[in-house]
């Protein structure tokens, strides 16, 4: 009984500080300014501390988003596509944050090292960048091409799809041309 009341309150919890909001298309906007901080602990600013080339975001509203992400990941190396890519797990609400050393720890736990790097996680901003691209669906990872000034060029939230891969490869095309 006390388990079943234990696991029903953390649900309340869970669920009762998420928002969600109407799925929209930034392309031609700004990536919104938002604190993160990556797997190995470094502090960042985005965009301003990713700026200066083309970069993709994919975003990812819950865990479920990471199988989304990683065909995503995938289709870029195996198309050889020359960019940057970084993995922004986007939590939103105030329990999750309480919980945000447990979260890393197990992003950790299933990431390899050397990847650590490339996975910024966003939990002050949280709501503020799924308000910002919508949230609805929220399994399918919010994909964002970046240009150099932080602008958003291409982007697409209906999940992995060929057509879509090769649709950002030719907005990278024309970016660095």
């Amino acid at each position: 009984m006390k388990t079943t009341i234990f696991g029903a309150l953390c649900l309340l919890l869970i669920t009762g500080c998420s928002t969600t909001y109407p799925n929209r298309n930034p392309t031609g906007e700004v990536f919104p300014q938002a604190s993160g901080q990556s797997l190995e602990q470094q502090d960042y600013r985005l965009p301003d501390d990713i700026l200066g080339e083309s970069v993709v975001l994919l975003l990812g509203y819950k865990q479920d988003s990471q199988f989304d992400i990683d065909r995503w990941l995938i289709g870029l190396d195996m198309t050889e596509t020359a960019v940057t890519a970084y993995e922004i797990p986007t939590i939103q609400g105030l329990f999750p944050r309480m919980f945000q050393t447990s979260i890393d720890n197990g992003m950790r736990s299933g990431i390899p090292k050397e990847l650590w790097g490339g996975v910024i996680t966003v939990y002050e901003d949280g709501a503020a960048i799924q308000e910002f691209t919508g949230n609805e669906n929220p399994n399918n990872a919010r994909v964002m091409l970046l240009d150099s000034q932080g602008t958003i060029i291409y982007f697409y939230d209906r999940g992995f799809s060929v057509a879509a891969l090769n649709a950002l490869r030719q907005m990278l095309d024309q970016a660095d041309s």
